[in-house]
């Protein structure tokens, strides 16, 4: 499990470097990586926007305002393991994408790394209350103290800011702390082999 952890955390760095990568690339001229792979709304010709857009941004100060939140709470996601922050990743994608797709404004590209971090933030919340172990109780507890003002981003506020993505990310978040399994409890092993000893199996 801690491999898996490690890996998933390495993900998330990995994805985020990714991220930057495409921005210098875009300042580029001629490059209109965002507008190439933006997920605009009622357009079928390109439905793999769903999965491209949360890595593109409109700028640097676009990047730099979710790199942070996606870089903490995307770690809290990941410890829970490399196959569980992957899975919650595709669902967040593709209901974020799908809720931008069917709301935004048509012809309009949508970027932008935000969908996923209200996916994150909605899932660790959510995931506490669903697992109700000390570290995931503790990990919601913090989540909400430090971020739980993003909650009202989820509302229309401000032009060219996609309200959309912020509210359908939470709710794929929360959609994945809910279909996921909870996570199996450590048993309990003597050394002689028998279930009643102070030996955890891994």
């Amino acid at each position: 499990m801690k491999q898996s952890r490690i890996t998933a955390i390495l993900t998330v760095a990995g994805m985020l470097a990714a991220m930057w990568v495409f921005e210098i690339v875009d300042t580029v001229p001629g490059m209109r990586l965002d507008q190439e792979f933006g997920l605009r709304a009622w357009d079928t010709s390109a439905p793999w926007t769903v999965l491209t857009a949360p890595l593109m941004h409109a700028n640097f100060p676009h990047l730099i305002g979710n790199s942070l939140p996606f870089l903490v709470l995307g770690s809290l996601v990941a410890f829970s393991g490399q196959g569980r922050f992957l899975l919650t990743t595709l669902i967040v994608a593709v209901v974020s994408g799908v809720g931008v797709w069917l709301f935004s404004v048509p012809g309009v590209p949508t970027v932008g790394a935000s969908g996923l971090v209200f996916g994150y933030f909605g899932y660790t919340v959510l995931r506490g209350i669903i697992e109700r172990k000390t570290v995931d109780i503790v990990i919601m507890i913090c989540v909400i103290i430090f971020y739980g003002t993003m909650i009202w981003g989820v509302l229309p506020q401000h032009p060219g800011v996609s309200w959309q993505a912020h509210l359908f990310g939470f709710v794929g978040g929360l959609l994945a702390a809910y279909l996921l399994p909870k996570r199996e409890a450590n048993r309990r092993i003597s050394p002689g082999g028998g279930a009643q000893g102070g030996y955890y199996a891994p």
